[in-house]
Protein backbone atom coordinates (compact mmCIF):
# COMPACT_ATOMS: atom_id res chain seq x y z
CA UNK A 1 0.00 0.00 0.00
CA UNK A 2 1.90 3.36 -1.12
CA UNK A 3 1.45 6.04 1.30
CA UNK A 4 3.43 8.70 0.42
CA UNK A 5 1.61 11.79 -0.38
CA UNK A 6 3.13 12.92 -3.95
CA UNK A 7 1.55 16.55 -4.02
CA UNK A 8 2.79 17.91 -0.51
CA UNK A 9 4.75 16.41 2.02
CA UNK A 10 2.57 17.12 5.57
CA UNK A 11 3.80 16.52 8.52
CA UNK A 12 0.82 16.03 10.67
CA UNK A 13 -1.60 18.22 12.06
CA UNK A 14 -0.02 21.48 12.96
CA UNK A 15 -3.19 22.28 15.09
CA UNK A 16 -6.60 21.70 14.72
CA UNK A 17 -8.54 25.02 15.86
CA UNK A 18 -12.27 24.58 18.21
CA UNK A 19 -14.52 27.37 19.95
CA UNK A 20 -14.87 27.41 23.55
CA UNK A 21 -17.16 29.20 25.47
CA UNK A 22 -14.92 30.19 28.56
CA UNK A 23 -11.48 29.98 27.91
CA UNK A 24 -10.43 29.50 31.88
CA UNK A 25 -12.48 26.42 32.04
CA UNK A 26 -11.01 25.19 28.61
CA UNK A 27 -7.21 25.44 30.20
CA UNK A 28 -8.59 23.59 33.30
CA UNK A 29 -9.80 20.86 31.72
CA UNK A 30 -7.48 20.49 29.09
CA UNK A 31 -4.15 21.39 30.99
CA UNK A 32 -5.66 20.36 34.78
CA UNK A 33 -7.47 17.16 33.91
CA UNK A 34 -6.16 15.85 30.57
CA UNK A 35 -2.44 17.06 31.35
CA UNK A 36 -1.85 19.06 28.00
CA UNK A 37 0.60 21.91 28.40
CA UNK A 38 -0.27 25.29 26.70
CA UNK A 39 2.22 26.49 24.40
CA UNK A 40 1.09 29.66 23.23
CA UNK A 41 -1.56 32.28 24.38
CA UNK A 42 -2.76 34.96 21.81
CA UNK A 43 -5.25 38.43 22.72
CA UNK A 44 -6.75 39.20 19.31
CA UNK A 45 -6.94 42.59 18.48
CA UNK A 46 -9.49 45.03 18.75
CA UNK A 47 -10.88 43.02 21.65
CA UNK A 48 -12.28 40.43 19.53
CA UNK A 49 -11.21 37.25 21.79
CA UNK A 50 -8.32 34.63 22.79
CA UNK A 51 -6.62 31.78 20.29
CA UNK A 52 -4.78 29.42 22.71
CA UNK A 53 -2.64 26.69 21.95
CA UNK A 54 -2.40 22.65 23.60
CA UNK A 55 0.68 20.74 23.13
CA UNK A 56 -1.02 17.01 21.94
CA UNK A 57 2.05 15.76 21.05
CA UNK A 58 4.28 14.95 18.29
CA UNK A 59 4.95 18.33 17.67
CA UNK A 60 0.66 18.38 17.00
CA UNK A 61 -1.47 21.12 18.44
CA UNK A 62 -4.82 21.59 20.09
CA UNK A 63 -6.34 25.13 19.73
CA UNK A 64 -9.15 27.02 21.21
CA UNK A 65 -10.46 30.93 20.08
CA UNK A 66 -12.59 32.07 22.36
CA UNK A 67 -14.85 35.15 21.14
CA UNK A 68 -16.43 37.15 23.35
CA UNK A 69 -20.08 37.19 21.32
CA UNK A 70 -20.04 34.09 19.75
CA UNK A 71 -23.32 32.35 19.03
CA UNK A 72 -24.35 29.32 21.56
CA UNK A 73 -23.55 25.73 20.64
CA UNK A 74 -26.11 23.93 18.48
CA UNK A 75 -25.72 19.94 19.50
CA UNK A 76 -26.78 17.95 16.67
CA UNK A 77 -26.34 20.23 13.79
CA UNK A 78 -22.17 21.86 15.19
CA UNK A 79 -21.29 19.04 17.36
CA UNK A 80 -22.27 15.56 18.33
CA UNK A 81 -24.94 15.63 20.72
CA UNK A 82 -23.96 12.35 22.10
CA UNK A 83 -21.15 9.83 22.13
CA UNK A 84 -21.21 6.52 20.26
CA UNK A 85 -23.75 4.13 21.72
CA UNK A 86 -25.41 6.99 23.71
CA UNK A 87 -27.51 8.80 21.29
CA UNK A 88 -27.28 10.65 18.24
CA UNK A 89 -24.12 11.23 16.47
CA UNK A 90 -24.79 12.93 13.56
CA UNK A 91 -23.35 16.80 12.85
CA UNK A 92 -24.22 18.86 10.04
CA UNK A 93 -21.93 19.13 6.31
CA UNK A 94 -18.85 20.85 7.42
CA UNK A 95 -18.64 21.04 11.35
CA UNK A 96 -16.55 19.16 13.20
CA UNK A 97 -17.58 15.67 14.89
CA UNK A 98 -15.10 14.81 17.32
CA UNK A 99 -11.60 15.09 18.20
CA UNK A 100 -9.64 11.58 18.65
CA UNK A 101 -6.28 11.95 20.27
CA UNK A 102 -3.93 9.37 19.89
CA UNK A 103 -2.87 6.73 22.61
CA UNK A 104 -0.62 4.02 23.01
CA UNK A 105 -2.52 0.23 23.48
CA UNK A 106 -0.42 -0.59 25.95
CA UNK A 107 -1.85 2.51 28.24
CA UNK A 108 -5.51 2.16 27.19
CA UNK A 109 -6.75 0.74 30.07
CA UNK A 110 -5.29 2.60 32.29
CA UNK A 111 -5.77 6.11 30.51
CA UNK A 112 -9.95 4.64 30.44
CA UNK A 113 -9.20 4.42 34.46
CA UNK A 114 -7.58 7.48 34.97
CA UNK A 115 -10.26 9.53 33.20
CA UNK A 116 -12.59 8.05 35.47
CA UNK A 117 -10.48 8.52 38.41
CA UNK A 118 -11.12 12.57 37.44
CA UNK A 119 -14.83 12.23 37.33
CA UNK A 120 -15.20 11.86 33.76
CA UNK A 121 -18.13 10.63 32.70
CA UNK A 122 -17.23 8.42 29.32
CA UNK A 123 -19.11 6.01 26.90
CA UNK A 124 -18.07 2.15 27.26
CA UNK A 125 -14.73 0.75 25.51
CA UNK A 126 -15.46 0.39 21.96
CA UNK A 127 -13.44 -2.47 20.55
CA UNK A 128 -13.83 -1.26 16.98
CA UNK A 129 -13.58 -4.76 13.96
CA UNK A 130 -15.25 -5.85 11.10
CA UNK A 131 -17.67 -7.84 11.88
CA UNK A 132 -21.67 -6.75 11.02
CA UNK A 133 -22.08 -4.65 14.64
CA UNK A 134 -18.28 -3.12 13.91
CA UNK A 135 -17.85 -3.17 17.76
CA UNK A 136 -16.81 -6.03 20.13
CA UNK A 137 -17.12 -7.07 23.62
CA UNK A 138 -13.62 -8.57 23.82
CA UNK A 139 -10.38 -7.55 22.47
CA UNK A 140 -10.01 -10.05 19.39
CA UNK A 141 -7.11 -10.25 16.13
CA UNK A 142 -9.58 -8.57 14.42
CA UNK A 143 -10.15 -5.53 16.63
CA UNK A 144 -8.68 -2.24 14.50
CA UNK A 145 -8.81 0.35 17.43
CA UNK A 146 -9.93 0.94 20.59
CA UNK A 147 -11.85 4.10 21.45
CA UNK A 148 -13.35 5.57 24.31
CA UNK A 149 -15.50 9.04 24.26
CA UNK A 150 -16.29 11.89 26.60
CA UNK A 151 -16.92 15.28 26.22
CA UNK A 152 -15.21 18.90 27.21
CA UNK A 153 -16.82 21.28 29.07
CA UNK A 154 -17.96 22.83 26.37
CA UNK A 155 -20.07 19.65 24.81
CA UNK A 156 -17.51 18.70 22.25
CA UNK A 157 -16.91 15.60 21.56
CA UNK A 158 -12.98 14.06 22.23
CA UNK A 159 -12.26 10.04 21.62
CA UNK A 160 -8.70 8.61 23.23
CA UNK A 161 -8.05 5.92 20.40
CA UNK A 162 -5.73 3.11 19.95
CA UNK A 163 -4.54 1.48 17.03
CA UNK A 164 -3.92 -2.15 17.69
CA UNK A 165 -2.46 -3.58 14.55
CA UNK A 166 -1.16 -2.22 11.25
CA UNK A 167 -3.61 -1.03 8.59
CA UNK A 168 -3.20 -2.40 5.29
CA UNK A 169 -4.45 -2.57 1.62
CA UNK A 170 -7.64 -4.71 2.92
CA UNK A 171 -8.28 -2.56 5.71
CA UNK A 172 -9.86 0.22 2.20
CA UNK A 173 -12.96 -1.77 0.41
CA UNK A 174 -15.61 0.76 0.10
CA UNK A 175 -16.72 2.64 -2.61
CA UNK A 176 -17.43 6.45 -1.17
CA UNK A 177 -20.75 7.48 -0.58
CA UNK A 178 -22.16 10.85 -2.84
CA UNK A 179 -24.49 13.22 -2.12
CA UNK A 180 -26.89 11.51 -4.57
CA UNK A 181 -26.60 8.14 -2.96
CA UNK A 182 -27.87 10.11 0.13
CA UNK A 183 -30.85 11.45 -2.16
CA UNK A 184 -32.00 7.93 -3.44
CA UNK A 185 -31.79 6.85 -0.07
CA UNK A 186 -33.98 9.90 1.62
CA UNK A 187 -36.24 9.19 -1.56
CA UNK A 188 -36.55 5.76 -0.88
CA UNK A 189 -37.50 6.64 2.94
CA UNK A 190 -40.22 8.73 1.70
CA UNK A 191 -41.91 5.81 -0.41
Amino acid sequence: MDRENKEFQLRGINHLALVCKDMQRTVDFYSGVLGMPLIKTIELPGNYGQHFFFDIGNGDSLAFFWFPHAPEKVPGVSSAAHWPGDGEIVTAHGSMNHVAFDVSPERFDEYVQKLHDKGIQTSKVYNHDDSPMQVSRELHPGVFVRSIYFMDPDGILLEFAAWTRVLDESDVKHKPATAADAERELAAARR
